[in-house]
This record gives structure tokens, sequence and C-alpha cells, in this order.
């Protein structure tokens, strides 16, 4: 059974850092690509990040040059490394599977099983 589990969630100011982590099992971890996505409240599901096991990384725009993707493959974990966070980031934040062919789009709509999600929440 493929899971998903997202941790590291919280409450930071402004300009603050996080990092979150995505354990995976039940699949093979390099087959497959692993997306982050976020969804703030009354907000369409958001697409952050996509990582292919050899190590690309995709970014929207809206994150791009303040977070970082790394992973441990070892421990089938993929982070997420958050800085210079804004309010704007504030969301519930997922981790996914997708297919690798399709990484670049981050589209929410390809990818699936998801994780529980982990809140992050940034004051102002």
């Amino acid at each position: 059974e493929v899971q998903l589990v997202e941790s590291g969630g919280g409450l930071v100011q402004a300009g603050g850092s996080l990092r979150l982590s995505c354990a995976a099992s039940g699949f093979a971890f390099g087959d497959y690509a692993i997306g982050w996505f976020r969804q703030a409240p009354r907000k369409e599901r958001e697409g952050v990040s996509c990582t292919l096991n050899m190590g690309t990384t995709y970014y929207s725009d809206s994150v791009k040059g303040r977070f970082t993707v790394s992973s441990d493959n070892a421990k089938n974990t993929v982070y997420l490394q958050m800085d210079r966070l804004k309010p704007d980031d504030t969301a519930e934040y997922y981790c996914a599977v997708g297919p690798v062919g399709l990484c670049h789009l981050i589209d929410y709509a390809d990818f699936g099983p998801w994780g529980q999600g982990t809140q992050v929440t940034v004051s102002s």
C-alpha cells in the first residue's frame, strides 16, 4: 500500500524558515516523481515543486529561489526547505506521487495518492 506522511509544519513569522518532510513507502521510490502541493482556504490546490529521482526538481514561480527540495533515498524521504516565508505561503502542504513524464507540469490532477497534509502558517 502506498503511503505518504508529511510532517514539519507549524507557525512561523514572515521571513522565517520551516522544513517539511514527506516519508514515502509502498512503492519503488525512484520510479516516480514526488510532488509538493499546497492549498489555502477557499483556494485551489497549487503545485509547489516536483522532484525526480535523478535529482531534477521543478519549482513553481511563486516559490522559486525560496524553497529547496532535497531527498534521502535511503530513508525514502523528500524534504521541502522553505526559507523567507511569506504570509501568502500559509496553506496545508501535501506531498503526492506522480508520473515522471509529467513532473515538470506540477499539476495536482496528475498526482496521487496523497499524504494527509501538514499545516504551515506564516504570520505577518
